[in-house]
């Protein structure tokens, strides 16, 4: 990406830097800080050197919202982490937003493992993990509340993941890439 497109993409990364420690800090990200990531997004669609077409940045914004809405689902990330998402594809479009998703689910991943193994919970996590799998895989026959539930229940690390993190983190490696998000 260019220094231009760089430049360009500093208020995101200004916001959800301020989101992710927040996020840290409380396990929560504030709604002025979702609602501003998603206004601006769309606001920023408008200017001559927009990150995405209006139309992009509008399916950017569902396409957040469809991605993280079974995590929400399940309970595993909550309103302002899917009002985060949708922000964050409001900037870049749909395609970003399921190249950042899948980023951020990997890094995500990788910071659960390196605390399970720095606790000694790594078999407890897999157990558990294992178990909410089978779970998911029986949605139909048990129920979401129950799959909701067993989530709750066999909560591995103690902590919810601050989920603004690992999409601080999914951006920024996608930005030193030279991602160029799509018109």
């Amino acid at each position: 990406m260019s220094t231009y497109g760089l430049l360009m993409s500093a208020p995101v990364v200004a916001m959800m830097s301020i989101a992710a420690v927040v996020d840290w800090r409380e396990r929560r990200i504030p709604n002025w800080v979702s609602f501003s990531l998603i206004l601006s997004g769309i606001a920023q669609s408008f200017t001559a050197h927009a990150m995405a077409s209006p139309a992009a940045s509008l399916l950017g914004m569902l396409a957040g919202v469809g991605l993280g809405l079974t995590l929400y689902a399940i309970g595993a990330v909550g309103g302002g982490d899917l009002k985060m998402l949708a922000g964050v594809g409001a900037w870049f479009g749909p395609q970003a937003a399921l190249a950042l998703f899948c980023v951020e689910a990997m890094v995500g991943a990788a910071m659960v493992l390196a605390y399970a193994a720095s606790t000694g919970k790594i078999r407890p996590l897999f157990r558990n993990s294992a178990m909410i799998a089978v779970n998911l895989v029986h949605v139909n026959d048990v129920g979401l509340d129950h799959v909701k539930a067993t989530g709750q229940s066999v909560n591995t690390i103690g902590r919810r993941l601050p989920y603004a993190v690992p999409v601080l983190i999914a951006m920024l490696i996608l930005l030193a890439f030279s991602w160029t998000p799509g018109k």
